[in-house]
């Protein structure tokens, strides 16, 4: 069992940075991949970044790539999304999933266990 707890959202201006950051419980987390997903109001879950468990491999939706950086600390149990020249349409409930075996992925359903999430809205 793996509890996950995201923190950093918050309200932005458009083109500000923020550092989004997930800890997790238990011994385990260096098994797991990790992923970071958003979901807008009226809108499905949408895959942002992964990264495997030892942090080698990452994968990155192409709304995001090159704006979005996902990173982990598995002596610190935590994942962490780096947002820069974040955009209106940045605007959403991000969430951070926890997955077995330790592979990327991108669909939500491949993931085991999530966060409760963390609001960020991003002002025009």
């Amino acid at each position: 069992q793996v509890q996950l707890v995201e923190s950093g959202g918050g309200l932005v201006q458009a083109g500000d940075s923020l550092r989004l950051s997930c800890a997790a419980s238990g011994r385990t987390f260096s098994s797991y991949a990790m992923g970071w997903f958003r979901q807008a109001p009226g809108k499905e879950r949408e895959f942002l970044a992964a990264i495997s468990r030892s942090g080698t491999n990452t994968y990155y939706a192409d709304s995001v790539k090159g704006r979005f950086t996902i990173s982990r600390d598995n002596a610190k149990n935590t994942v962490y999304l780096q947002m820069d020249s974040l955009k209106p349409e940045d605007t959403a409930v991000y969430y951070c999933a926890a997955r077995r075996g330790g592979v990327v992925a991108s669909q939500a359903f491949e993931y085991d266990y999530w966060g409760q999430g963390t609001q960020v809205t991003v002002s025009s």
